[in-house]
């Protein structure tokens, strides 16, 4: 018996009954769905969080001072009071190290902006000009500052959007005005794009940037340095510049081969790839929850096919006996099993496709589906037909004609 009149027997004998094949469809239907719409969910939530991180320099390298020692109650020293980084440190990383093309010292404090009667507690970074080059940080007015201005620890600066909005009027320019951070007045000569919330929701334009210099020496009053900022090649150069940087930094560090490192390096490429296999690990979790529907649909068939085999035994016997055999009746069942899974496939990624969009229309939610998600599906749903259909199918191919045909 060919396809073409197997899908016809098939199509008809779902025709017969419609209400009974659509409630067996609709755990396959609901399975595929959820499936395809938890996959979008997390592939969105990976590729969001990917270009979030990205967008804070996807090659960039932080330098942190770190140490073993611990002050009374064993709780370990914050990393800002620790002075185990110092300028000697970027000075030897620009000369030596081949994997970085930039490299910029940090220091931070916090204070309240003054700007008129208004002011604004945020944070004031001390950094070099190539620290916006390894943040990809561009400014949508203004200049930046310059070495000049960070041998001369001028007292200028770069505001972040959050900034200019809490402490200027609506639509004044800040470019030249002077505003004061505590008691330190500084020019602002330039606004910096705007960033947005980073991955761990914290406002990335509350910020403001100037000479590391000038922050050292006019506020903090300090000669180390609190982080250290790179920059290598490229992603796939990340692993041999955290090696280069780590040679180096022990020799300036004078350490021995048995001493721990005074400090830790951490790569972005590093942060990406981790959060990324949590969000995967959820996905896949999300996804196994989802696809116990699609266990929950299929013993659905096979329970139905089992009811059909029942009602339409006198025919089987009857097909039997005018010739048709076993193979032919396993055929016919298992077609319809595997019709049935794979057309509540076809509405399941409709409704899973319409659903990513609803969660994104709705609840802000970024989603991704992929073409691959939807082949799976498909997949799966053949194998659930298949697996699911061929033992009442064969349970029909193996009836008694003789049997059969005196069932009442």
């Amino acid at each position: 018996m060919n396809l073409i009149k197997l899908l016809e027997l098939a199509g008809k004998a779902l025709m017969r009954n419609k209400t009974r094949a659509f409630l067996t469809m609709l755990g396959i239907i609901i399975g595929v769905g959820a499936v395809i719409t938890m996959v979008s969910i997390g592939e969105g939530s990976k590729q969001s969080i990917r270009s979030q991180l990205s967008g804070m320099g996807s090659n960039m390298i932080m330098i942190r001072p770190f140490s073993t020692s611990t002050v009374g109650g064993g709780a370990r020293l914050g990393t800002t009071g620790l002075q185990t980084l110092r300028l000697e440190d970027v000075k030897s990383i620009e000369e030596q190290a081949k994997f970085i093309t930039d490299v910029s010292p940090s220091v931070s404090t916090n204070a309240q902006a003054i700007y008129g009667p208004d002011n604004w507690p945020t944070q004031m970074q001390g950094v070099a000009p190539s620290y916006l080059n390894i943040r990809e940080w561009k400014l949508s007015s203004g200049m930046p500052f310059t070495d000049d201005d960070v041998t001369t620890s001028s007292k200028v600066c770069l505001l972040g959007q959050t900034v200019i909005d809490n402490i200027f009027t609506p639509g004044e320019n800040p470019i030249g005005k002077v505003i004061r951070f505590g008691k330190i007045p500084f020019t602002v000569i330039g606004v910096l794009e705007k960033k947005g919330e980073n991955t761990f929701g914290q406002d990335q334009d509350d910020i403001i940037l100037a000479p590391y210099s000038t922050v050292q020496k006019r506020i903090l009053a300090i000669v180390y340095i609190q982080n250290i900022f790179a920059s290598a090649i490229d992603e796939n150069s990340s692993d041999t510049a955290t090696k280069e940087l780590t040679a180096i930094l022990r020799v300036n560090h004078k350490l021995k081969p048995n001493d721990d490192n005074d400090f830790t390096i951490r790569t972005q490429v590093e942060l990406i790839n981790t959060i990324s296999s949590t969000s995967q690990l959820l996905t896949v979790l999300l996804t196994a929850i989802a696809g116990i529907s699609l266990l929950v649909g299929g013993i659905g068939i096979m329970n139905i096919m089992y009811v059909s085999v029942t009602e339409r035994t006198k025919e089987i016997g009857l097909r039997m006996a005018i010739g048709a055999r076993g193979r032919d009746i396993l055929l016919q069942f298992l077609v319809e099993a595997i019709l049935i899974s794979i057309t509540g496939g076809i509405i399941g990624v409709v409704l899973g496709v319409t659903a990513a969009k609803l969660v994104t229309l709705f609840l802000g939610w970024p989603t991704l589906v992929s073409q691959s998600s939807i082949i799976l599906s498909f997949a799966v749903c053949a194998i659930t037909g298949v697996f699911f259909g061929y033992y009442p199918a064969q349970s029909a191919s193996r009836l008694d004609p003789i049997e059969a045909l005196r069932y009442e």
